[in-house]
């Protein structure tokens, strides 16, 4: 990793951010930066567009478990002109949990979105199908959340009665 390019790039991300940048973490081997949620839009399209960070690796979602902004969305960006990559934290409250999507930017965020949201039950705003990956649409828990039970809400899904017979 070349240390110079990174603080470069963090101090571009400074100097645009400003007070809404509320974290930036350097202990690891790529930098995380945390930024108020009603920035993420332009966060994104500013690392896409000047900072050349066009790949989207991956979008991970958390369950802080607290009663102030409970959900973390995780950003993975990855620059391949300047071989850097960082990662990207928004905290969203339990009450109300939506982000905007960022599919305008990249499209691999498509299913990545979809899997938090029916995971975590975080929602995308302006999502081009937001809906359930793994789960039926009627379901009603998100196996992510923290609260959820370890062995499942018994009765939510049919389970097969019986063992699958192996040749």
């Amino acid at each position: 990793m070349n240390i110079e390019i990174r603080d470069n790039l963090l101090q571009d991300i400074r100097e645009f951010m400003g007070e809404d940048l509320l974290e930036m973490n350097l202990e690891y081997t790529h930098p995380l930066l945390r930024i108020k949620r009603d920035r993420l839009h332009d966060a994104c399209r500013f690392l896409k567009n000047t900072l050349h960070f066009i790949y989207l690796n991956e979008i991970i979602g958390t369950d802080r478990f607290t009663s102030e902004d409970r959900f973390e969305v995780i950003y993975h960006l990855i620059s391949l002109r300047n071989r850097q990559r960082l990662f990207l934290k928004v905290r969203v409250e339990e009450e109300y949990p939506v982000l905007p999507t960022v599919t305008d930017f990249w499209k691999s965020a498509n299913w990545n979105e979809r899997e938090v949201f029916d995971m975590f039950g975080i929602r995308f705003e302006g999502h081009p199908d937001l809906r359930r990956i793994f789960l039926p649409e009627d379901f009603k828990y998100y196996p992510l959340r923290k609260e959820f039970p370890l062995l499942g809400v018994p009765g939510s899904l049919e389970m097969p009665n019986t063992t699958p017979d192996h040749d």
